[in-house]
Formats: C-alpha cells, sequence, structure tokens
C-alpha cells in the first residue's frame, strides 16, 4: 500500500476500516497527486486547503479509533461535480455570475455522499451550466484529457471523468442529460452510469416535477466502485415526489454474474442517421465481440423510428427547460452579457416555442418510448456508441463536422445519447479500447427501463472479460 491512490475505492475503505491506511494517510496521498496532477489537467476546481482536508481526514480517524464508522466512504476524498449543491463549498456551475456562490444545503445525492462519510475536498470542473460535451469556462478554463493534454475530457462530467482517469479522486459523481456521464467516461477510458430516472433523487428545488430528462449518477474505473457509489446515492427521498422506492441497497451486493443466452441488438449509426469518426464503430463491433465470446446472441438492430424527428423534439424539450432555469439571466442585459452563446441560443429558442410546439414533441418522445419497449420485446439489452468522435482539440469549443457532415448545433455532434436521455433509461457507458494516437472511446449498454441492476450485472461480465481500465494514462 506505498500508494493509495492507486487502489480501488473498495479496496480504500476495506484498508481504512482494517486500520492498514489512516484517512490522514489517504487523504496526504491524493492531496500530494492532485498537487501534481491537477495543475495540468484542470479537472479539479475550489480545492479547499490543505491543512483544512487533512485536519477533517484525523478528525474521521479519531472516529474509527472510538468504534464510529459513518459508511463505506468514510474518510475518502470526494469532489463533487460543480453542478451540484454543497453547503459551505462555492457552486459556480462553470458561470462566473456564480463564482461566489455558497449554498446552505447540500443536494440530495451530495448529502448522502457526505452522510457515508467522503471528505469534500472541492468541485469536479464543468461546462457553463453544464451546457455542452466539452469541459471549459471562463472561470477556471478547460479541463484536459489526462490520456492527452492536448484534447478535451468530454462534459459535462469532464472534470470528474479527468480526475477519475488521473486517479486524483477514488470515485466521482456527476450527471447526465445529453451524455454528461457517458460522453466523458467514453473520452476517458472510465465508467459511467446513467441510471433510471428517479433512481437518484434530484433537489431539492422549487420546481420538482418537469425536469424528466436529467438525473445525477456514478462515475468509476471499476463496475463494483461504480456501484457501491450508486449504492448510497440512489434511494427514496420524499423531496423528490418521483425518486423510486427502495433505498439502493441491492447495488451495493455481489453483481457476479452471465451473459450467456441475453440477446444484444447493436444499434451502430441508427440505419446511417449518425456519422461518426472513422475507428469508432469498429472498437465498438469489437467491444460486441467479447459479449458474443461470453454466450450473448449479439445482432444489429433497428429502431423503425425517423431519428431527425427524435433530434426536433429532443432540441424542442431542451430549450424549453433551459430557458425556463435560466430566462432570468437573460432578461438582464447586464447578466445577459456573461452568459455562453450557447446559453442564449437555448433560452431564446426555448421561448419562441408554443404550447403546440412542446406537445408536438411530447407527442414524439411518447412514440418513441413505444418503439423501444418493441425493441426490448426482442432483446434483453441494446447497444450504441458513448460518442460519435474520438477526444478532440481542448481548444474547439465545439466539433463544428463529422466524417464531412456539418454540425448545425452546439451539441449535434452527441446525437447519439438522446435516445437514451428523453426517456429516463438506465445506460452504463464501458470503456471499447483505444483507437488512434492512443485516444480512448467506449460504448453505451442500455437496459430496459428500471433495469439498472441488470444492467450492472451485465456490465461486470464485460468488464471481467477485458483490461481497458487497467490502462492508465501514460500506460495505455
Amino acid at each position: 500500500m506505498s500508494d493509495p491512490t492507486a487502489l480501488s475505492a473498495r479496496e480504500l475503505s476495506t484498508a481504512i476500516h482494517a486500520r492498514q491506511l489512516s484517512c490522514r494517510e489517504v487523504m496526504a496521498a491524493f492531496l500530494s497527486r492532485i498537487d501534481a496532477q491537477n495543475p495540468a489537467i484542470n479537472a479539479i476546481v475550489s480545492l479547499r486547503p490543505a491543512e483544512e482536508l487533512l485536519a477533517e481526514a484525523e478528525a474521521r480517524d479519531q472516529e474509527l479509533a472510538r468504534g464510529l464508522s459513518r459508511g463505506w466512504m468514510h474518510g475518502l476524498p470526494h469532489a463533487v461535480k460543480d453542478l451540484s449543491m454543497t453547503a459551505g463549498l462555492v457552486t459556480s456551475m462553470g458561470s462566473p455570475l456564480f463564482a461566489r456562490f455558497i449554498p446552505d444545503e447540500d443536494s440530495i445525492h451530495a448529502a448522502r455522499i457526505r452522510a457515508a462519510g467522503a471528505i469534500f475536498i472541492g468541485k469536479t470542473n464543468t461546462p457553463e451550466f453544464g451546457l455542452g460535451s466539452h469541459t471549459y469556462n471562463p472561470l477556471f478554463g478547460p479541463t484536459r484529457n489526462p490520456y492527452d493534454l492536448a484534447r478535451s475530457a468530454g462534459g459535462s462530467s469532464g472534470g470528474a471523468a479527468a480526475a477519475l482517469a488521473a486517479r486524483l479522486v477514488p470515485v466521482a459523481d456527476g450527471s447526465d442529460m445529453m451524455g454528461s456521464l457517458r460522453n466523458p467516461a467514453a473520452f476517458n477510458n472510465v465508467i459511467g452510469f446513467r441510471p433510471s430516472y428517479g433512481r437518484v433523487p434530484g433537489g431539492p428545488g422549487p420546481e420538482l416535477f418537469m425536469d424528466t430528462m436529467a438525473t445525477d449518477g456514478p462515475m468509476a474505473r471499476s463496475v463494483d466502485d461504480l456501484a457501491m457509489l450508486l449504492a448510497v446515492q440512489a434511494g427514496y427521498d420524499p423531496r423528490a415526489p418521483q425518486s423510486l422506492d427502495g433505498d439502493g441497497q441491492e447495488f451495493a451486493g455481489d453483481l457476479r454474474g452471465s451473459v450467456k443466452g441475453m440477446r444484444i441488438g447493436w444499434l451502430g449509426d441508427f440505419g446511417g442517421h449518425l456519422p461518426f469518426e472513422d475507428g469508432i464503430l469498429d472498437l465498438n463491433r469489437k467491444a460486441l465481440e467479447v459479449l458474443s465470446g461470453l454466450g450473448a446472441h449479439v445482432e444489429e438492430a433497428s429502431t423503425g423510428f425517423d431519428m431527425e424527428r427524435l433530434w426536433q423534439a429532443w432540441v424542442a424539450l431542451r430549450q424549453w427547460r433551459v430557458a425556463a432555469k435560466l430566462a432570468q439571466l437573460h432578461d438582464d442585459p447586464k447578466t445577459r452579457a456573461r452568459l455562453k452563446p450557447e446559453a442564449i441560443w437555448e433560452i431564446e429558442g426555448g421561448r419562441a416555442l408554443d404550447m403546440q410546439a412542446i406537445e408536438a414533441a411530447s407527442l414524439t418522445r411518447s412514440a418513441w418510448h413505444r418503439a423501444v419497449l418493441s425493441l426490448f420485446g426482442k432483446y434483453d439489452y441494446l447497444v450504441a456508441p458513448s460518442a460519435q468522435v474520438f477526444p478532440f482539440d481542448v481548444d474547439l469549443d465545439w466539433p463544428k463536422a463529422i466524417a464531412g457532415r456539418k454540425m448545425d448545433t452546439y451539441h449535434r455532434w452527441m446525437e447519439v445519447v438522446i435516445g437514451v436521455s428523453i426517456l429516463g433509461l438506465p445506460a452504463i457507458a464501458l470503456p471499447a479500447g483505444f483507437g488512434p494516437g492512443g485516444l480512448p472511446t467506449g460504448f453505451q449498454l442500455i437496459g430496459r427501463p428500471r433495469d439498472d441492476l441488470g444492467l450492472l450485472t451485465c456490465a461486470k461480465a464485460y468488464e471481467a472479460a477485458t483490461d481497458w481500465t487497467e490502462r492508465t494514462p501514460g500506460n495505455a
């Protein structure tokens, strides 16, 4: 145990509770690594003073000496995504308008992580208001990919994914409206899980019912670590009326299982609808060969749905929700001048919608739900790429074209993720290997509504048959 940062989160927890490692030793090791690696990567922001963190770690050691453990995360350093509220710790949302905003309370899932014993060391970087799958903002600058510092770490959980890949934190939380737990996982060769909508309660907040396309969730370097964090985050909370029943403990058990006989549908490029950078589909197909080798029946699947119609519905529903949240900032000329162009585009597009347009988008969403249920009548799981491009130049705001096809919005290049998001399905982003220049990519394993546990079991079987997450930055 000469380097605690090389251990998995579960191994760290075991070592701490067995008193083989002190919480202070663990904290000191991670702070040392952050000091060495984070200036170049810029994954962790608003880092708290080392003396405060070491004092908190010592207090955790004293609790253990008295026989008190707060939970499996007791003494583990943790950085919360900078979109989630954290009491006493700046939550900037990547915006200069909130550079000094310190919430009075934690978000529900952050409070659960804190209660499980984690020590909040700071936040993980995110694009402004989480808009865009590339992590950069005017407050902190860009987060760089640990596998190639000239490349993007993805987003909006790019800081979380990069921190994981660089071993700056044991596990990480993120959120996902448009692939924000899946795209950065692919870009950083880690695992991201978008749980079923309601599995991880949102809020608390003033609006409780309308935001059904976004969710918080876990990221990790292994399926076991990811499931343990999900066990903390998940579970019903009356403040989130659409949260699912249970306490999350089903995810803390043994995930070993078999995919033998499972029926898996490969969605690929959705019948030619989506463009992909060369190499991504090939790596995804090789990942499917792993599942086939484990006994799964894999075949190409067709949605039978007009995917452009789905895209237009997605854009409308997303603009409607973003406009509702950020319109106040747009109305004030002083704050509007400090909003990124993508935020202004979303707000103005949302305000131009009438109720008939929103209803039409919802009808398309409902038709897509029926189409996907039909697919799940034939397949146990679906597979699609997690990203359409490899990590791109960190100085770009977003990819303007893929395979010669122009991207007409700032987020069109991530269209592959929306089919999951718009229905609140569970999906896990798993590594698929490395392409040109040693850049990683991955695929989404998509489950039936609320089949989070089955999805994790399937993912665990795939993970056991591969070694991708062992290929760390500098050793890929």
